[in-house]
């Protein structure tokens, strides 16, 4: 049974009482579609930028590297595969600038941390930050000083309180997160199949900009595109340890709700969590999608376990293009308020790709030997 022919009991159910079927979506023709597109708006509300419109000329590169520069990276969470792609995409594209990376700081999702590494760097005066706040309300104070002593801030993701682009700092880059957001809700209903269910969600619970898109847009797609899945439960996590909250958060609902057919997690670590509380649970039927394309679910994605499918971001391009966008500082030269790169929907059948396009290098050997 096709989805363009019964859509599964519930449309079969309608058609016998003579009334009219639920409207689905087809996900295969939205997850397209999404890739066509930048759903997301900036931090302020900003049109997306293509990331193909940040250009530096031989010339301008010339000019930058005459001017012996230096950049810090602070990062609010190094421990994942996103954030490190991050980092060697802005490590790569400064190197080829001239530019030298004189810290790379690490605030383990900590509001004072961060704060304290900011201080730290600012001691070294650097030219250049690049950074992603942990908390915009927290950390602003700090980052305002960076700015007034001269640093050129350049955000991923999040901005703080109060700053205005072009005036406070350079621009923001960012994924497509609420479409990321999508195409994990296209995903998860693809996997549940016609019938659909019952599912839970593991959200972030934090002032964080793209974690709440990514939340904003599956539960808006599940709710405008698929009448047959039903959220039965939400649980948020604070971190640091998001693995290990996330796995306490599904296993309670999964004993509260024994017929959760799928749950989705905000991001890959999470996801983790969730994949160890199914086992635990004995759910090996459990389905899980989430967003951003770590090396753990990756490897769940290729043997046909948990991970059935997610929106990936591409932080290897992002890292570059904040990096050009640094250069632009430099020169004087007007930057766009926000720039995006589009979403990028990854199922089993098209992993190995997606890795070479999310990380710029191959999949790794645990990825390829899971996919024989």
């Amino acid at each position: 049974m096709t989805r363009r022919s019964l859509m599964g009991s519930a449309t079969a159910l309608a058609l016998l009482m003579g009334i009219a079927a639920p409207a689905f979506a087809d996900p295969d023709a939205a997850l397209a579609k999404l890739q066509e597109t930048v759903l997301s708006k900036g931090p302020s509300g900003e049109d997306p930028s293509p990331a193909s419109d940040v250009v530096l000329s031989d010339e301008e590169l010339a000019k930058i590297k005459e001017m012996g520069a230096t950049a810090a990276i602070v990062m609010h969470y190094a421990g994942n595969d996103w954030s490190q792609a991050q980092i060697n995409g802005l490590q790569t594209q400064f190197a080829a600038m001239g530019i030298k990376v004189i810290s790379v700081t690490d605030a383990g999702f900590k509001p004072e941390k961060q704060v304290s590494d900011l201080e730290t760097i600012m001691a070294q005066s650097p030219d250049i930050i690049v950074s992603i706040p942990t908390d915009p309300t927290a950390t602003a104070a700090a980052y305002r000083a960076a700015h007034e002593a001269g640093a050129k801030l350049v955000f991923m993701d999040n901005v703080p309180t109060g700053f205005v682009p072009g005036t406070d700092y350079v621009s923001v880059v960012s994924a497509d997160n609420y479409g990321n957001g999508v195409a994990a809700a296209h995903l998860m209903a693809k996997a549940l199949g016609p019938d659909g269910g019952e599912i839970g969600l593991v959200f972030h619970a934090a002032d964080f900009f793209v974690t709440k898109q990514r939340y904003d847009a599956f539960k808006a797609t599940i709710a405008s595109d698929y009448p047959n899945i039903k959220i039965v439960e939400e649980q948020g996590i604070g971190g640091p340890d998001f693995s290990g909250d996330a796995e306490k958060a599904a296993g309670a609902m999964l004993t509260a709700n024994p017929n959760i057919k799928g749950i989705w997690a905000v991001w890959d670590v999470p996801a983790e969590g969730v994949m160890a509380a199914a086992r635990a649970n004995g759910r090996d039927d459990l389905i899980i999608t989430t967003v951003d394309l770590g090396e753990n679910v990756a490897i769940s994605m290729a043997q046909g376990g948990f991970m059935k499918g997610l929106g990936a971001q591409r932080p290897y391009d992002a890292g570059v293009v904040e990096a050009k966008l640094a250069g632009y500082a430099l020169l004087d030269k007007d930057a766009p308020d926000f720039v995006a790169l589009p979403a990028l929907p990854v199922s089993k059948d098209n992993l190995l790709d997606a890795w070479k396009q999310v990380y710029s290098t191959e999949a790794t050997d645990n990825i390829k030997a899971s996919m024989q």
